[in-house]
């Protein structure tokens, strides 16, 4: 299983700006993405990559998750992204258009040639699989694993609910079935789930609403398009000081009954079963990855 990296917020970077390119790592995002595909014209696609390319060459950027939505294969622009970006080992590559499992043994084969080619151990590029139709909300559990490589699984709002003919509104529940897709086929996986784009980037008030509502669904984070988005985000995703209050109240029940030797956990005068514990552990584990205060005990 991949390791777990925190990943709050996606910070899509046009790889037609260079200005951004150079600052992506400023903005405060737990990930960039450093966008070759839909952020960027067909005309502008080879010098996209070209920018891109030498981006990872020059650029180190610290204390943030590198990925390159690349082209998919399918596309005129896929072999060659794929072949100027993975020598250059990002973190992870953003697949879009993954519809299938053998869109990713297609892509993870591509991988591990240009990998070794390159002097690169074979699979330390990870895969975040996009799916943006309705055939890939389908087949969502075998493409979480299709790949060792699968860190996250994400969806394409816009083109999934054009897709489906579904009308996109600011409240989202057009979107419900697919976030529930991706939840479920993401926990089987052991991998993490990402929720889509918030497009107002105006309306901090709706972002911070539907931030907060997918991190209650359970997803681990979510992509955005403006670096005034991020802060809005990550406040939604960060366990709150009574949440972390509470887990670690359960937690230190739970290391006591330990200690007596007792299955029985108690709090409050309530019973404390496996499901909270793993919450309150999960609640921990965010709360330690995002830097906040924890008390020891």
């Amino acid at each position: 299983m991949m390791e777990r990296r925190l990943r709050r917020t996606s910070l899509y970077i046009p790889g037609t700006n260079p200005g951004m390119l150079a600052n992506a790592s400023v903005y405060g995002a737990d990930s960039i993405i450093l966008d070759l595909e839909d952020g960027v014209p067909v005309s502008e696609k080879d010098a996209a990559r070209i920018l891109v390319r030498n981006a990872l060459r020059a650029i180190r950027y610290r204390g943030v998750e590198v990925t390159v939505r690349v082209n998919a294969l399918c596309t005129p622009f896929g072999k060659d992204d794929f072949e100027e970006i993975i020598p250059l080992a990002p973190d992870a590559i953003r697949l879009p258009k993954c519809e299938s499992a053998e869109d990713v043994r297609q892509a993870d084969a591509l991988m591990s040639e240009l990998e070794s080619r390159n002097g690169i151990q074979p699979g330390t590029v990870q895969i975040i699989a996009i799916t943006e139709s309705a055939s890939g909300g389908t087949k969502l559990s075998e493409i979480a694993a299709a790949s060792p490589r699968i860190a996250a699984l994400n969806y394409g709002a816009e083109d999934y609910t054009a897709d489906i003919g579904a009308v996109r509104t600011k409240e989202g529940h057009e979107l419900d079935d697919i976030r529930a897709k991706v939840i479920v086929a993401a926990r089987i996986a052991g991998v993490q789930a990402l929720d889509s784009v918030f497009g107002d980037v105006n309306d901090m008030d709706g972002l911070y609403a539907e931030a907060f509502r997918v991190r209650q669904l359970g997803f681990d984070g979510k992509s955005v398009i403006h670096p005034r988005q991020i802060s809005v985000v990550h406040s939604a995703f960060t366990p709150s000081e009574k949440e972390i209050g509470f887990a670690e109240r359960v937690m230190k029940a739970f290391h006591e009954a330990a200690s007596r030797g007792t299955g029985v956990i108690a709090l409050d005068g309530r019973m404390i079963d496996a499901p909270v514990v793993a919450r309150a552990q999960k609640i921990i584990a965010l709360a330690e990855a995002a830097g906040c205060l924890l008390i020891e005990g």
